[in-house]
């Protein structure tokens, strides 16, 4: 394929540096710290702050999963139901709830943390870190030290044979990346139907009380609500939960409360149904249709993946303290409640929460049904937004605005631009599916879906990293494997009833992020082809007419033992090159965070006043590259680096306080940054394939007029395929 392409400033990089023996040729880091990592405050140690910090959890973490009884019975398609039916039911979200909430996810999933961060992607960064696989930059992002060798080999003694597998087979590193890639598009349309499902079901219980309102109006209003509910994400995490967590918390009191109002007056004996035998007894009843049913009973679990994937706006003791107390005894006496009223009410399913409330507290519980509701989707739109940013770091979705919202807890992250995206449509969803049945067919295919990607990923933890004895993995894959699978079997004849929705949407994502990707590595492989070498930069800066100017200029780039192409560029059409220029490296590493004595490293190049920077960040870390800190800290470890140099070779102190001034000089005459934006041309001989996944990037990367070229489309003569820079 003939591809012209441009060095673009890029967040995943391979670069290393050179080793002659010289001192000075190493990249230095200022405050001699070994640290690479800077691991997350994730304490397991019971505190009064992780009390706090458990109690902030129920309006962020748990609303998707403690609302889940407004939607899960009338989500069931029940022909006369009978009170051994819903005894078996109830037996079946028991064990649900007991074995994927409190096993899988609170015992198991939230210790496969990746140093406080959770997620599949995070599970992805950790097998990946711990292979050495992944990215193009995986096995070169630690600097040649004996430290960062040793991280980044961390447990690479006596590898499993598994670990080996992935190792050598590609076919065997793309589907691990095809199955994170899928559990994260799942999970994002988790965050598409979770609020649409959440809050119409809640403002569904207007119609009960006043039978006239219609359903278009319930939608309206359901829209209202989420449109909202989006316009707060721009407060934070925190600031939110602080708002939200009173009413989950209310709702977390008052639906057992009502559960056991109904036990006492229904079916006092209900909690005979735990026994197991009668889940047996309803399938060799039911059947076909017991089995059918499952994909409604699936949704008592929703927002189960929430508790991992927002690991890191909370800890793990915080997490495991609030779903063990509270969330979990809340919804085994709610759903006991529910189905007591129902046994006695067999047809009352399609509205069995609200029918079951007493009438003298009907309207408070409405009211805290509907806040709560609302509050719900607070779990999986800030998963989404955790899961898009670790995307985005990782390569492998376009780059999007990221707006750390809290200064003690990194992983707090929002989105402008995804926010938005998602009100558009979850208010769509409502819209245009209304019918709450659908809807719960669709998010039922992404809850099932996602759980099972989860319990995959966890296996390869298991057995990769962890080392666990291979009866206890066999156990626990046959055990969650089988559960999942068989309530992914009954999703998915839901498919033609609203089942397709988490569908399209993934396929859409996927198209993206691989479209993303690929292009991507096409324009890091046309770099590294045509890099620029220290001899070439001295024939360019050895023409005459090429003059040294006042002033400090950052080149962005992203290639190995090199200079970025558009340095040729720059030099042939400016002739001039700054006093002091700074070949910028973004250089991405397989962990969540990097330390800050750790993030930058620099090092001289030959020519006077040119030198290389390094830049390394995790896929928690937040990068800011505008603004005068960025510029005073690598100014700062330059001009450490140069001190250290000096101290080592007994350089001339003249000599080092003139680089030194210069330095100075050079800030204060003014900051250039130069950033190459890829553009693409594709032979006539080109695949439609590399055409069309390459347009896609066009249009992601720059716009929608420079996708022309990939596509074959000349562009008008004015204009020119190829490098250009911006000053």
């Amino acid at each position: 394929m003939d591809i012209q392409s441009e060095a673009a400033r890029t967040e995943v990089v391979a670069d290393s540096a050179s080793t002659n023996g010289h001192h000075c040729d190493y990249l230095h880091y200022p405050q001699g710290s070994t640290a690479m990592v800077q691991s997350t405050d994730n304490k397991d140690t019971f505190s009064w702050s992780n009390l706090i910090l458990a109690y902030k959890t129920l309006g962020v973490v748990f609303g998707g999963l403690v609302t889940s009884p407004l939607y899960v019975y009338p989500s069931m398609t029940l022909n006369s139901p009978t009170e051994e039916d819903y005894l078996g039911i109830y037996s079946i979200m028991f064990w649900t709830l007991t074995l994927i909430g409190v096993v899988k996810y609170a015992s198991i999933a939230l210790k496969a943390d990746d140093q406080g961060e959770g997620g599949t992607f995070a599970l992805y960064s950790l097998l990946c870190r711990n292979m050495n696989i992944g990215i193009l930059s995986s096995k070169h992002s630690y600097l040649n030290s004996s430290r960062s060798r040793s991280v980044l080999h961390e447990g690479t003694k006596g590898k499993s044979r598994l670990g080996k597998v992935f190792e050598t087979s590609i076919v065997a590193r793309r589907l691990l990346l095809f199955i994170a890639m899928l559990g994260t598009c799942m999970l994002i349309g988790d965050g598409i139907l979770t609020p649409a499902i959440s809050v119409l079901s809640a403002m569904d219980g207007l119609r009960a009380p006043f039978p006239s309102v219609s359903k278009s109006l319930v939608e309206a209003l359901s829209a209202v609500v989420l449109f909202v509910l989006f316009l707060l994400q721009k407060f934070g995490t925190s600031r939110v939960s602080f708002l939200f967590s009173p009413i989950m918390g209310a709702w977390t009191l008052s639906t057992p409360l009502v559960g056991i109002y109904s036990i006492i007056h229904h079916y006092p004996s209900i909690f005979k149904a735990l026994s197991p035998h009668y889940i047996i007894r309803f399938f060799w009843r039911n059947g076909k249709e017991g089995w059918l049913m499952l994909s409604g009973t699936i949704l008592c679990i929703t927002g189960s993946e929430a508790l991992f994937a927002d690991l890191g706006h909370f800890n793990r003791s915080s997490i495991q303290i609030a779903f063990l107390f509270t969330i979990y005894p809340s919804l085994v006496l709610t759903y006991a409640g529910e189905t007591a009223y129902l046994i006695k009410n067999p047809n009352d399913h399609k509205d069995a929460f609200y029918k079951s409330i007493p009438k003298i507290v009907y309207w408070p519980i409405f009211i805290i049904a509907t806040s709560a509701a609302t509050v719900a989707s607070q779990s999986l739109i800030s998963a989404t937004f955790s899961v898009i940013k670790q995307s985005v770091v990782l390569g492998y979705f376009p780059r999007v605005k990221v707006v750390h919202t809290s200064s003690n807890k990194e992983g707090e992250v929002y989105s402008p631009e995804v926010n938005y995206i998602l009100m558009v449509f979850c208010v769509g969803v409502i819209l245009i599916f209304g019918d709450g049945q659908d809807i719960g067919n669709a998010f039922g295919v992404v809850v099932s879906l996602v759980m099972l990607i989860t319990t995959i990923l966890l296996t390869l933890v298991m057995i990769i990293i962890w080392r666990t004895p291979p009866w206890l993995v066999a156990m626990y894959f046959f055990i969650f494997f089988t559960m999942e699978g068989v309530y992914v079997s009954a999703v998915l004849t839901k498919i033609p009833e609203g089942g397709w929705i988490p569908f399209a949407i993934s396929f859409i994502l996927a198209f993206i992020m691989f479209g993303w990707y690929y292009g991507r590595q096409r324009k890091i492989e046309y770099e590294l082809t045509h890099r620029i070498d220290m001899e070439r930069l001295g024939v360019l800066l050895s023409d005459p007419s090429v003059r040294r100017v006042p002033g400090l200029c950052f080149f962005y780039t992203n290639i190995q033992n090199g200079l970025t192409p558009i340095l040729g560029h720059y030099v042939k059409n400016m002739r001039s090159l700054h006093k002091v220029t700074i070949f910028t490296t973004l250089r991405y590493i397989l962990v969540p965070k990097v330390a800050p004595q750790e993030r930058i490293a620099v090092k001289q190049l030959s020519p006077k006043g040119v030198y290389a920077c390094v830049i390394q960040y995790g896929y928690a870390d937040s990068l800011n590259l505008e603004g005068d800190d960025f510029v005073s800290q690598v100014t700062d470890s330059l001009r450490v680096h140069i001190e250290n140099c000096s101290c080592c070779l007994d350089s001339d102190p003249s000599q080092v306080q003139e680089e030194i001034s210069e330095l100075r000089e050079a800030k204060m005459a003014g900051v250039i940054h130069i950033r190459g934006k890829a553009r693409f041309h594709v032979g006539k001989n080109s695949s439609l394939f590399d055409r069309y996944t390459l347009a896609l990037y066009e249009v992601l990367h720059n716009n929608c007029r420079s996708a022309l070229p990939a596509l074959g489309v000349p562009l008008p003569q004015r204009l020119e395929v190829g490098m250009f820079y911006e000053a």
